[in-house]
């Protein structure tokens, strides 16, 4: 047996419950079982929790879409891994299910996953760090170097800077040679992406965000906004994009958005979401974001990108970390933890 975290419907934070189940214990031939040492806790759980998931047939269903661990059996026709790899990977929590029929999610001590999705977790995290980091890894990666076309000497502007996409959409910012503006609403979190490299740094509770950009440009706008929060904090930021500049999002565009001036800016908008290879069960997009945790491996193993983990919580505790999240005010990601008896390997050099 096994401990999960299952839903049954739709809901607040009490429609989450620590179940016994049945441990998956075989794997299809693209399939690899893992054993979930932590779980990372994003916000599209909470709103697959209050709003459903992906698939009419989920429920039962195990929330969860990041996971790190180990890998306890390999399909048929699985290479590159081995018994008892160390792992890390975003898929599941979406109300996918195996090839076995079980609900596929890392809020559980073991999981069956699709093995084009994974990568060697990074050596020197933990595995709560590595845990929080894919989503976001993918998230800010194909936003900033797929959708934008990143390029040294660019402007760049990331709403929420704090934020578990923000931290590491500086940090790639940063790597690509940018110049960085971000947005914050306290000086804690001020400290916090001045030392991800943060070039401007906006307080949106006392400052025009747009305004202040333009200034920090010259008139001229930033080249490249990555919006994660939407909405009239989106709307706003129109005046502040540069002619034929990039407009990035990673939620759904306002029905309202002003696209005469967008049109006349000549400005390319593009929307990301990284979920879209596992809701459409597409391995060969998955491998390819697989090769994006690999190369961010590779930049996080010599110590140029770094993942903060806001809080931990044992897996009982999961109702506390969903409350958490919802209310907003975390820096980084939150994390839940299987098997704490259990010695992690890996240092944590998350900031």
């Amino acid at each position: 047996m096994m401990q999960a975290v299952v839903i049954n419907k739709t809901g607040s934070v009490d429609v989450l419950e620590v179940q016994d189940l049945p441990m998956p214990t075989e794997c299809a031939a693209d399939e690899l079982l893992i054993k979930v040492m932590a779980a990372g806790v994003n916000p599209v759980d909470t709103k697959l929790r209050k709003g459903g998931l992906f698939f009419s047939d989920a429920y039962p269903a195990i929330l969860g879409c990041d996971g790190a661990g180990y890998v306890e059996k390999i399909g048929a026709d699985v290479e590159g891994f081995q018994v008892g790899d160390a792992v890390y990977y975003c898929y599941g929590g979406l109300g996918m299910r195996s090839a076995a029929g079980d609900s596929v999610g890392n809020y559980a001590e073991y999981a069956v996953v699709k093995a084009a999705f994974v990568a060697q977790k990074p050596v020197v995290l933990d595995f709560d760090a590595a845990a929080a980091a894919p989503l976001v890894l993918i998230t800010a990666w194909e936003a900033l170097f797929d959708r934008a076309n990143i390029h040294a000497g660019q402007t760049v502007f990331v709403s929420a800077g704090s934020g578990g996409v923000g931290h590491v959409a500086i940090q790639l910012a940063k790597l690509a040679g940018a110049q960085v503006a971000t947005s914050v609403s306290s000086d804690e979190k001020a400290e916090f992406v001045r030392e991800l490299g943060a070039d401007l740094i906006i307080n949106y509770k006392t400052q025009d965000v747009s305004k202040v950009l333009l200034d920090w440009s010259d008139g001229s706008g930033v080249d490249i906004i990555l919006d994660t929060v939407g909405g009239e904090s989106l709307k706003a930021l129109l005046p502040a994009l540069a002619i034929y500049g990039d407009l990035v999002t990673l939620l759904q565009l306002p029905e309202d958005l002003d696209w005469k001036t967008l049109r006349n800016k000549n400005a390319r908008i593009s929307q990301t979401l990284m979920l879209t290879p596992m809701a459409q069960g597409n391995q060969t997009l998955g491998a390819e974001q697989a090769t994006i945790l690999e190369q961010c491996a590779q930049l996080i193993d010599e110590n140029k990108l770094f993942i903060y983990v806001d809080e931990t919580y044992p897996l009982a505790d999961v109702q506390k970390a969903h409350a958490q999240l919802e209310e907003g005010h975390q820096s980084g990601k939150v994390v839940l933890q299987m098997f704490l008896e259990e010695d992690e390997s890996g240092d944590s050099d998350a900031l």
